[in-house]
């Protein structure tokens, strides 16, 4: 296999095999994963050796909604490539593309751009203690590597936990940077509540929702609790945008942060990210260094704003949306079918499952496993697409159906170990070899 004998070589050269932990083959199938890609088109993935695969996995890390190499999109970037992507002048697009953002968000009023949700938290921290004049962050969810999140793990590595980062060493973050990151959980308003009452907390960062919805009026106690303090409220929208609505996941809620920030989906596969806010908060950005070169290239933005067009046109949302809730239903059902037990979560355009079993992680590398003999990557999640069809879905319910029984069986005696033909993927995010 041409894809696992590149990767083989990409270990011994870049550390970590690749410059994404959720694209590493172990994270997958280890040993058997094709791993690279040779082209790309709606939800179908070719490999190095030229097999055709239905992409019913992350798509892109959840980056396609439009599906791979959209044409309208791919059009747009073409006659930006024709045109020259990079001069000393600035692009136009950037103009053009934050103008959209702030109308269909009316309560901001400015933007920033850049091309990496790391990168996009990372500004928006740096404007937003600006803005605030403190340092302590109250965070809860996912938002990157930089340094300013994992010091939240500096003393205690357990602390992002819950955060999706379990067991996250913080090596190279500077110890004098412990104490300025603060988590708390999520629907837990009595835990935030405690937390500033108990530090000089500036900004609070957080996820509108991951695996769970706001419970109980949630978001807007947040909101309250920020107003009153004076504390600058973010919403870190770089997973959750456009998948729900037009926009940010916080329109849904009624609920509108000082500053948010999108990535992800918004280029459909090229890299353009935005940080969105307050004329009072972003104007902060100019009291500090914030700059970038490539930041400036022009096809990030041109790809946003044909991405937007397509999406506005289609209701890209409200399709993902309604895919990916048949799908985390279907999945119920054959689990009651064949008397297994499992959870499901996410946003609905973001469903996955987990076996309640010890061998889950076993159970999951078997469905990997079967899946893509029969020409599919998938595992336990599915980033819906428009390009995922009824009969795409179709044919994945039939496909896994047999797998499931096969889980049964297991459960009931056989060993998993035995129907696999490798190890067991990796767990999630720890460090491997």
């Amino acid at each position: 296999m041409k894809g696992q004998d590149l990767w083989r070589r990409a270990k011994a050269i870049i550390p970590g095999g690749n410059m994404l932990l959720s694209k590493r083959a172990e994270m997958f199938l280890p040993d058997q994963w094709p791993a690279y890609f040779s082209k790309s088109k709606g939800c179908k993935v070719w490999d190095l050796d030229g097999n055709e695969y239905t992409d019913m996995s992350i798509m892109g890390i959840g980056t396609n909604i439009l599906g791979y190499g959209n044409d309208e999109v791919d059009d747009a970037v073409r006659k930006t490539v024709d045109a020259g992507n990079m001069s000393t002048l600035n692009c136009p697009e950037e103009v053009y593309l934050a103008e959209k953002l702030v109308e269909m968000h009316p309560w901001a009023d400015m933007v920033r751009f850049a091309r990496s949700g790391g990168e996009a938290n990372a500004v928006a921290i740096r404007i937003a203690r600006a803005a605030a004049r403190k340092a302590q962050v109250a965070i809860c969810g996912y938002h990157g590597w930089h340094d300013w999140y994992l010091a939240a793990n500096l003393g205690n590595d357990e602390e992002l936990a819950g955060h999706l980062l379990p067991g996250l060493e913080p090596n190279g973050v500077p110890q004098n940077l412990k104490g300025t990151v603060l988590p708390f959980n999520y629907n837990d308003i009595d835990g935030l509540t405690n937390l500033i009452a108990q530090n000089d907390i500036g900004v609070i960062m957080m996820e509108v929702s991951r695996s769970v919805g706001p419970q109980d009026g949630f978001l807007q106690k947040v909101r309250d609790i920020a107003t009153k303090n004076g504390i600058v409220l973010m919403f870190d929208e770089c997973t959750s945008g456009f998948r729900q609505t037009f926009g940010g996941l916080h329109k849904m809620y009624s609920v509108a942060p000082d500053m948010a920030m999108f990535g992800k989906a918004l280029g459909n596969g090229y890299a353009i990210t935005a940080i969105i806010g307050r004329r009072e908060i972003m104007e902060a950005a100019q009291t500090t260094f914030i700059s970038s070169t490539f930041w400036t290239e022009r096809i990030g933005p041109t790809a946003a704003l044909a991405t937007l067009d397509v999406m506005r046109r289609t209701e890209s949302w409200s399709q993902i949306t309604k895919t990916g809730e048949a799908i985390t239903q279907r999945w119920h059902d054959l689990a009651k079918q064949h008397e297994l037990k499992i959870t499901t979560g996410g946003l609905p355009s973001l469903t996955n499952f987990t076996f309640d079993s010890p061998n889950a992680l076993a159970y999951k590398t078997l469905i990997t496993q079967e899946m893509l003999g029969q020409g599919f990557l998938a595992s336990n999640s599915v980033y819906v697409c428009t390009e995922h069809t009824q009969d795409v879905v179709d044919e994945y319910f039939t496909l896994l159906d047999p797998i499931f029984q096969k889980i049964r069986q297991c459960e009931d005696g056989t060993d998993v170990m035995s129907l696999l033909n490798g190890p067991i993927c990796d767990s999630g995010f720890k460090r491997l070899n």
